[in-house]
Order: C-alpha cells, then sequence, then structure tokens
C-alpha cells in the first residue's frame, strides 16, 4: 500500500505541481467549471431536450388517447343502454302483438263455436219440424187410410149382412 502512495507522490512531484494543499488554486478550477458548463449545455441540447420532448409528446398521445378512450366508452355505454331501451320496447311490443293475437283468435274461436252451434240449433229446429210435419202428413194419411179401411169394413159387413 506504502507502494502505491509513493507512486502518486513522485507523479504529483514530477509534474511540476507546487507543493501546497489539498486543493490548489490556479487556472485548472475555472477551466474544469467552464467545462463542466459547456458540458452540461451540450448534454442538455444533444440528449435531454430531445428525450424531454419525445417524453412530452408521448404523454401528450397518451393523454389525448385516453381522452379518445373514455369518450369511446361513454359513447358505447349510451350506445349499449340505447339499445336495451330499443330491445325493451320490442320486448312490450311483441307481448302486446302476442296477446292481441291470441284474444282475436279466442274471439274467433268464440264466434266460429256460437255460429257452429246457431247452425246445429237452426239444423235440429228445421229437422223437427220437418219430422212434425211427416208425422202430421203420416197421421193425416193413416187417419184417412184408417178412415177408408173402416169404411170399407163396414160396407162389407152390410154387405154381408
Amino acid at each position: 500500500m506504502t507502494s502505491w502512495l509513493l507512486l502518486a507522490e513522485a507523479g504529483a512531484s514530477a509534474a511540476g505541481t507546487p507543493e501546497g494543499g489539498l486543493f490548489d488554486l490556479d487556472a485548472t478550477l475555472p477551466l474544469m467549471a467552464v467545462q463542466v458548463v459547456l458540458l452540461t449545455f451540450i448534454l442538455n441540447a444533444l440528449f435531454f431536450r430531445p428525450v424531454g420532448r419525445a417524453v412530452e409528446e408521448r404523454e401528450g398521445y397518451i393523454a389525448t388517447s385516453r381522452a379518445q378512450a373514455k369518450e369511446k366508452l361513454a359513447q358505447v355505454e349510451r350506445l349499449e343502454a340505447n339499445l336495451k331501451e330499443q330491445l325493451k320496447d320490442a320486448r312490450l311490443q311483441t307481448q302486446k302483438l302476442i296477446q292481441a293475437a291470441e284474444q282475436e283468435s279466442d274471439k274467433l274461436y268464440r264466434e266460429a263455436i256460437g255460429l257452429a252451434q246457431a247452425e246445429s240449433n237452426a239444423s235440429r229446429e228445421s229437422a223437427r219440424r220437418e219430422i212434425d210435419s211427416q208425422r202430421t202428413a203420416a197421421l193425416g194419411q193413416i187417419r184417412g187410410d184408417a178412415d177408408k179401411l173402416a169404411d170399407q169394413i163396414v160396407d162389407r159387413l152390410l154387405a154381408a149382412s
């Protein structure tokens, strides 16, 4: 370890630096300060500003993308609510149409049953009237035949006596 210290001392004395304290205030300090400031400006111009602009552009892009995504999401939610309302209305209208069709078919069924009953009643009544008229005609014919037969019996009995 002492060898390194000896080498560092030898290098310092060989460079011709005067033996002073820890810091020597000569022209190197302002030169180093100028170099640091110059390096800061160069790094700022070459690296930090373009990177800063790229970061700002990316942040702007992200902000606009998020805003557009929020707008689209809000639009989708509005459309979804609208479609749900339309679907609800369509279901209600369909149910109303089904109920109306059921009522109409029930009405037509009742009318057909009533008409069939009326026709059967009319047919039964006309058949009853026809049977009554045939019975009346048959009774009239039977009475006429019975009167003829009675007259023939009376004529034969009188002729035989």
